[in-house]
C-alpha cells in the first residue's frame, strides 16, 4: 500500500483526492460561487450585529482589540484547519483529522460535542427569528415560527447539498452587501463626507473623547474578547462543505487565504465605523444596538426595521448552516463507526437522510426546552455547549501539530497550504485559547458556562476513551 493511499484511507475516510466526485455517496453539488459565499457568511453570525453592543459598553474603544486578537486567534486556526483540508478534504473536517492524528476518542469526542454545539445553536436562532416574525405578524405564535422557520430550513436541507448552497449564497450575500454598505456609508459619514447625513462627522475624535480609549483599564479587554470570542464561530464551516465541493482542495485554499480580510472589513471595520460615529457611551448603542444607533445618528429612515431584516438574514442564515454542520458531522460519525450506521447511508442525491432528520429532532427537541423549561433544562444546554468552540480551536491546535509530521512523512506533496511559523505560532495560538479558557474560570459572568461546558465534554472524552479501549480490546481478543 502506498503512503497516499493510507493517508487518503485513515486521514481522509471519504477519499475525496480534492477533485471530483466524493467517493462516500455525498453530491458534489456546491459551486464555487457557494463555497466562496458560505466562507465570507460564515464569520458573519447574528451574534456580530446583536451582541457587539454590549461588548462596547464593557470596553469601550478598546473593544477593537479585543476583536483584533479574537479575529487573529481565528486566523491561525483556520491556517491550521486550512492545511489539513487542502490535504485530506473531509466531510468530518477537524473531527476526522483528530481520529487520525490524535486517537479515535478524539475524533469522536470532539465530533459529538460539535454536533452538540450546533443542534443547541438551532434551537437559540430558531426562537431569535421566530421572535422577529412574530413582532411583524403577531397571528402566528413564536413558538409557530420557529417550528416553521425549523422546518422550511430542513425542507431546503433534504432537498439537495445545491438546494443548502443556494439558500446559503443568497442569505450570505445579503449580510455582505449589508455590512459593506454599512462601513461604506459611515466612513462617509465620519468625515462628513455623506449628503444629508445627520452626524456631525467628528472623524477618529470618538475614539478618545470619551474617558480615552481605554475607559474602562485594560483589563476590560479580556472582559471584551470573553464577549466577542462566540459571535466567531462557525468559519470552520467551509471546510466542512469543501468536501461537496467541485473542487476541494482549491476552495479550502481561497477561504483559508481571505479569512483576514474577511474578518479585518466585516468585524474591526463595521465596529470601527460605530466607534466613530458615536461616542462608546451613547445610550442608545445598548438601547437600540450598536449598528441600528449608527444608523440613527446618520438619519437613515427605519433603521431599527432595516436591521431587522439583517438580523433575521443572518439568523436563517446560522440555522441553514447549522442543520447542515450538524448533519454532515453526524454523518462522519456515522462512517467512522461512532455514531448510528444510519447516519452514514445518502439516498439517490446524495443527501444523508437520517444524520439531517436526526439532527433536526433534537433541535424541536431544544426549541422545546426553550419555551417549556427555558430556566433549566434549556439554560443547562446554553452553559454547557457555550466554551465547546474553544475547545474545537483548541483540538484543531494539537490536531495540526501531529498531523504535519504524518503528511510530511505520507504525503508531502499535499501540503498545498502550511501554517505559518510552523510550530511555535501553533503553540502560541493554543496557549491563547487556553488562556482565554482558563480566564473564563475566574470571570463570574462567564464561569458557569465554562464549568458546565467542561463537565459535559470531560463525560463524552470519559465515553470516546471507553470505547476505545472495548474497540482495542476486541480487536486483540
Amino acid at each position: 500500500m502506498s503512503s497516499t493511499t493510507t493517508l487518503q484511507k485513515e486521514g481522509n475516510p471519504t477519499g475525496n483526492s480534492g477533485e471530483g466526485q466524493p467517493s462516500d455517496g455525498l453530491k458534489a453539488g456546491l459551486k464555487n460561487r457557494h463555497l466562496s459565499m458560505i466562507a465570507i457568511g460564515g464569520v458573519i453570525g447574528a451574534g456580530l450585529f446583536v451582541g457587539s453592543g454590549g461588548g462596547i459598553a464593557k470596553a469601550g474603544p478598546a473593544i477593537l482589540i479585543s476583536y483584533a486578537l479574537v479575529g487573529a486567534m481565528v486566523v491561525f486556526v483556520m491556517r491550521m484547519l486550512g492545511e489539513m483540508a487542502a490535504a485530506s478534504p473531509n466531510s468530518g473536517s477537524f473531527s476526522a483529522y483528530a481520529d487520525r492524528a490524535l486517537g479515535r476518542w478524539a475524533g469522536f469526542s470532539i465530533g459529538w460535542l460539535y454536533w452538540f454545539f450546533w443542534v443547541v445553536v438551532l434551537a437559540v436562532e430558531a426562537t431569535a427569528g421566530a421572535a422577529i416574525l412574530e413582532s411583524w405578524i403577531p397571528a402566528v405564535p413564536q413558538w409557530g415560527w420557529a417550528l416553521i422557520v425549523m422546518a422550511v430550513l430542513t425542507a431546503t436541507n433534504l432537498g439537495s447539498v445545491a438546494s443548502y448552497g443556494e439558500f446559503e449564497f443568497w442569505f450570505a450575500g445579503i449580510k455582505v452587501v449589508a455590512i459593506g454598505a454599512f462601513v461604506i456609508v459611515g466612513m462617509l459619514a465620519v468625515f462628513g463626507l455623506l449628503p444629508g447625513s445627520d452626524n456631525p462627522g467628528a472623524g477618529f475624535a470618538h475614539l478618545t473623547d470619551a474617558g480615552g480609549f481605554f475607559p474602562n483599564g485594560y483589563g476590560a479587554v479580556l472582559t471584551g474578547v470573553l464577549m466577542v470570542v462566540f459571535s466567531f464561530m462557525g468559519s470552520e464551516i467551509v471546510t466542512l462543505a469543501a468536501g461537496e465541493s467541485e473542487n476541494p482542495r482549491k476552495a479550502v485554499t481561497r477561504a483559508t487565504n481571505s479569512v483576514i480580510w474577511r474578518i479585518g472589513v466585516f468585524y474591526l471595520g463595521s465596529i470601527f465605523i460605530v466607534l466613530t460615529l458615536l461616542p462608546w457611551n451613547d445610550k442608545s448603542i445598548t438601547e437600540k444596538g450598536s449598528y441600528v444607533a449608527a444608523l440613527d445618528s446618520i438619519g437613515i429612515a427605519h433603521a431599527g426595521t432595516i436591521m431587522e431584516v439583517i438580523v433575521l438574514t443572518a439568523v436563517l442564515s446560522c440555522l441553514n448552516s447549522g442543520l447542515y454542520t450538524a448533519s454532515r458531522m453526524a454523518f462522519s460519525l456515522g462512517e467512522r463507526g461512532d455514531a448510528p450506521k444510519a447516519f452514514a447511508k445518502v439516498n439517490s442525491r446524495g443527501v444523508p437522510v437520517a444524520a439531517i432528520l436526526g439532527s433536526t429532532v433534537f433541535g424541536f427537541v431544544a426549541v422545546y426546552f426553550n419555551y417549556a423549561f427555558k430556566d433549566t433544562v434549556f439554560n443547562f444546554l446554553l452553559n454547557s455547549s457555550g466554551a465547546i468552540a474553544l475547545f474545537v480551536w483548541l483540538v484543531i491546535c494539537f490536531t495540526q501539530l501531529k498531523m504535519r509530521g504524518i503528511l510530511v512523512r505520507e504525503a508531502p506533496e499535499k501540503l498545498t497550504v502550511k501554517m505559518w511559523l510552523f510550530p511555535w505560532l501553533t503553540w502560541a495560538t493554543a496557549a491563547l485559547i487556553m488562556f482565554v479558557i482558563g480566564y473564563m474560570f475566574v470571570d463570574d459572568a462567564n464561569r458557569e458556562v465554562v464549568t458546565l461546558s467542561t463537565l459535559v465534554a470531560g463525560v463524552v472524552v470519559l465515553v470516546g476513551v471507553v470505547l476505545d479501549f472495548r474497540r482495542k480490546r476486541a480487536l486483540q481478543g
